[in-house]
């Protein structure tokens, strides 16, 4: 059975794509499934921004097949762990929440980093170097989640 680790962001088209991408490269996709989702429906069965298919080409990932979909509670069932960019996104996950096991697969996806660095800044109404910011600080953030995650399944 593998494990199973959902990205969130508001839209799913900037972070949560690239954080999905990401750490499919740095997992064994054989025991650890990744996927993103929005918790709004803006984009829903839309590409990635093509900005951030941009930066994740510029450091050989390719996440341009990926498309949108909105966060939903059954994603709670699916999911082992559920990691939000931010802290807007994370209170709308866990008002879907039905209880505390569902509560504790939730956190930021910074949680691990210093406190300076809780969120991942949305780098939509940003320029590029916005996206070249979100794509090092969500890098770092995957390689401990991958860490995490190939140590359980002994990778």
């Amino acid at each position: 059975m593998s494990t199973k680790v959902l990205m969130v962001c508001l839209g799913n088209i900037c972070r949560s794509p690239l954080a999905e991408g990401i750490l499919k490269e740095k997992v064994d996709l054989d025991n650890i499934y990744v996927d993103s989702a929005g918790t709004a429906n803006y984009h829903i069965g839309k590409q990635p921004d093509p900005r951030s298919i941009a930066v994740a080409k510029k450091h050989g990932i390719d996440i341009s097949g990926q498309r949108c979909r909105q966060f939903t509670k059954e994603d709670f069932k699916h999911f082992d762990y559920i990691y939000a960019m931010d802290k807007d996104n994370y209170n709308n996950i866990m008002a879907l929440a039905n209880n505390s096991i569902e509560q504790q697969k939730v956190k930021l996806i910074l949680h691990h980093m210093p406190p300076s660095e809780q969120e991942v800044p949305d780098p939509y109404y940003g320029g590029d170097d916005g996206f070249e910011s979100v794509f090092q600080l969500l890098d770092s953030a995957c390689e401990k989640i991958a860490q995490d995650l190939n140590q359980k399944h002994c990778v």
